[in-house]
């Protein structure tokens, strides 16, 4: 079963920025709320697509969106057992802001880089 998040003790009080961010911080919340985005995926199909998190950081980061209400994990009573998981109608309500971040991305990331690469 997911635990039970609360928000962050030192969070000001009213500061929904803040806790939106806490949502989805972490490495590859975003990135798992990104590849649902397409459609309904199985554990494995999830990990495939993010190539270097670990099992372990999959189960706990999918267990806090679920938590937090982002995302649906359905289990089928079978053998062996098939569980899927989908964003919940919160979870897609963020597609907009997940869509802006990767265009974001894509108009800002180059050039961000090019200057590493300039002071390296």
């Amino acid at each position: 079963m997911a635990r039970i998040r609360h928000p962050k003790p030192n969070a000001s009080p009213g500061c929904r920025v803040e806790r939106v961010l806490d949502l989805i911080d972490g490495k590859w919340k975003g990135v798992i709320l990104y590849q649902l985005m397409t459609g309904t995926l199985r554990f494995n199909e999830i990990r495939r697509k993010m190539n270097n998190v670990t099992q372990r950081m999959l189960t706990n980061q999918l267990r806090e969106l679920e938590a937090d209400g982002l995302i649906v994990r359905k289990v089928y009573a079978q053998v062996p057992p098939k569980v899927e998981y989908s964003l919940s109608e919160r979870g897609r309500s963020l597609e907009p802001v997940i869509n802006s971040l990767k265009a974001w991305g894509e108009a800002h990331l180059p050039a961000l880089e090019s200057d590493q690469d300039v002071a390296a």
